[in-house]
């Protein structure tokens, strides 16, 4: 077993401080110390963390004019890591997140020295209350959420992903900006046989939110979805998706206002260029479907 070298990478807009030094703290308090922490300050200036809270490891701060949104600020994150050249795993927390056990480096160290084909683990996160929400859950339908495995995607708020598969794959879809970016990377991997691992034992602590808090929520979502599968479905699944999630659209939004943000996402969607179509393999579809999740849900 070959032991990876692990990397934590994070990226903040500068509006949650005292939540960013908790979480630094929380990764400092790991009995595996990570060999580097990136911290991105997504359209911010950001202090001078290391200095100030004592972090273990080489700590790199870099400042982003614009805020180029989830998926681009984390390319940033791995663009800094490739010049160092010495990062095998970079684990990707969210800025408001804190992780509760102090062996969660050192459990996805082991994860990744057990198994060379694995590309991505997919972190448990729970509320105060330690609930997890079932729309966290990586699976289809109601799920336990203690419940491991193998599975075709991952969450974007805790998970670590191996530089040796990104090399493979590339990285985050920048032009996403927010929603169904990790669905993208998941498919992508699956599709170049990398294994998506859940491992609820790897904790975030994360407090309870809903996506359609952002204004942008249902537009973007609407645009995104239609993006991706013109990108990574083949071409008769893609009708098939998209009337699948109109109809649950229809059936779940409850907000007029909504809808038509939604629908204008989607023409959006259909009308934009959606970047470098390169659709997966049939029977990466055929995967998913064992694993729990066709490409059409």
């Amino acid at each position: 077993m070959v032991e990876p070298r692990i990397a934590v990478a994070v990226v903040t807009m500068g509006n949650r401080p005292a939540e960013v030094d908790a979480l630094l703290e929380s990764v400092a308090k790991q009995d595996l110390a990570p060999a580097r922490i990136v911290i991105v300050g997504n359209g911010c200036r950001l202090p001078e963390f290391a200095r100030r809270l004592s972090l273990p490891g080489e700590v790199t701060t870099v400042d982003v004019e614009e805020n180029l949104g989830c998926p681009g600020g984390r390319n940033v994150a791995l663009a800094r890591l490739r010049e160092y050249g010495d990062t095998d795993v970079v684990v990707e927390l969210d800025d408001d997140g804190l992780l509760v056990e102090a062996d969660v480096l050192r459990r996805v160290r082991d994860l990744y020295a057990a198994d060379p084909r694995l590309g991505i683990v997919a972190f448990r996160i729970a509320d105060e209350r330690g609930e997890t929400q079932q729309r966290h859950v990586p699976r289809v339908g109601t799920s336990d959420p203690l419940r491991g495995g193998y599975v075709t995607g991952f969450l974007g708020g805790a998970h670590a992903l191996s530089m040796a598969m990104l090399a493979q794959t590339g990285d985050w879809p920048a032009e996403f900006f927010f929603a169904h970016e990790e669905t993208d990377l998941a498919w992508r991997a699956a599709d170049a046989d990398w294994k998506i691992l859940y491992a609820p034992a790897l904790l975030l602590r994360h407090p309870r939110t809903s996506p359609a808090r952002h204004a942008i929520y249902h537009r973007v979502t609407a645009r995104n979805r239609v993006w991706l599968v013109r990108r990574r479905l083949p071409l008769l699944l893609i009708p098939v998706h998209l009337a699948v999630w109109m109809l649950l659209t229809l059936v779940r939004t409850r907000s007029v206002g909504g809808l038509r943000a939604w629908f204008g996402g989607f023409v959006e969607g259909v009308r934009q260029p959606a970047g470098e179509r390169r659709p997966m393999r049939w029977r990466t579809v055929w995967r998913l479907t064992r694993l729990g999740r066709p490409p059409v849900v």
